[in-house]
């Protein structure tokens, strides 16, 4: 089989990696090679994800700036900790680098159409994120604004990761240490409250801005992101909605959805059904998290999804890297 790949983000890029080597693959990124730079926070949880990246031939251990102890939530009336349990921050733009070397990029390439350009590839693979440039736009998506701001200080604050979440869930602002006096400082909320807070950052703290992205995120799940596929093209990773909601994170959850889609290669039909199963419950946190943005939410009518939410938190936390407390759930809700 002939497949495209259209996106080198790091579900495009471990994907190049886990296609078996029967099958025939090349890649198409909308960026140029000098502009190509991977996005987010860099925060994953090492236990999880090295597993992962060994079935990609690499060494994830090779990757890592910075092993967290502790996150420091701030409510605004009062920190509180978390023990983490394996977060990390890792370069994931050179993890992901490494991934697409030695494959076919064609760099350069604004891939929005399933064209004669695509004739001759039995499958195309959108793994656009956010752009989900070839499947069919989804109905009342919901994407979160957020800014980020890689820095360098001698003054920074915090020595371990920081979290502050902004009232009624719409989003939080962030703080992940990546060693040596850097820093990943941001912010993503869904009314845009964060506006001017990192600015503030940079000045108090003297920081050196090395890089700043603004990149909504999607929120939306699997299940509000259908269809997956469309004729030739199928979607993995965000394109089709493998963000956390609850966290806005989406490392691990795009690659368990590239190994599905590997699993199931010849029954595409079956690969829709795996993603909905495996992501049922962001279904329920979304909802969750929308019955706060719109005014709607009530702990006593919530308080099953709540408890669903923590039970599947709690069962995972090797797989969030975080240590799940109620109480601390609880504490955050109130916010």
């Amino acid at each position: 089989m002939r497949i495209a790949v259209v996106g080198a983000g790091v579900a495009g890029a471990y994907l190049l990696n886990r296609i078996p080597e029967e099958h025939e693959v090349e890649c198409f990124e909308m960026r140029p090679e000098e502009k190509w730079y991977t996005v987010c926070a860099w925060g994953t949880s090492e236990p999880y994800i090295s597993a992962m990246v060994k079935k990609a031939g690499f060494n994830f251990d090779d990757y890592v700036l910075h092993r967290g102890k502790r996150m420091i939530v701030n409510l605004g009336r009062g920190d509180f900790e978390i023990k983490l349990k394996g977060l990390v921050t890792y370069d994931k733009h050179r993890l992901t680098h490494d991934m697409i070397r030695g494959h076919k990029i064609h760099w350069g390439s604004q891939v929005k159409a399933v064209n004669g350009d695509f004739r001759d590839f039995d499958m195309v693979v959108d793994a656009t994120g956010l752009h989900r440039s070839l499947l069919p736009k989804i109905q009342n998506d919901v994407v979160i604004p957020s800014v980020e701001y890689q820095v360098k200080s001698k003054e920074l604050p915090y020595d371990d990761f920081y979290l502050r979440p902004y009232s009624g869930l719409s989003g939080y602002y962030w703080f992940f240490p990546l060693g040596d006096g850097m820093a990943h400082i941001g912010a993503g909320d869904y009314f845009g409250k964060y506006r001017g807070e990192l600015e503030a950052f940079i000045k108090k703290y003297h920081c050196e801005v090395v890089r700043k992205i603004g990149r909504p995120v999607r929120v939306s799940p699997p299940l509000y992101c259908q269809p997956f596929s469309s004729g030739k093209v199928v979607g993995v990773g965000e394109s089709v909605g493998t963000v956390y909601p609850m966290l806005g994170e989406g490392i691990i959850p795009s690659m368990q959805c590239v190994d599905l889609f590997v699993e199931n290669l010849d029954n595409i039909p079956k690969y829709t059904d795996a993603v909905l199963k495996k992501y049922e419950i962001y279904a329920k946190v979304y909802r969750f998290i929308k019955a706060k943005l719109d005014g709607r939410f009530s702990l006593l009518r919530y308080w099953p999804t709540l408890l669903s939410i923590f039970v599947h938190m709690k069962r995972n936390e090797t797989r969030y890297g975080l240590q799940i407390r109620l109480l601390d759930i609880l504490k955050v809700m109130k916010v």
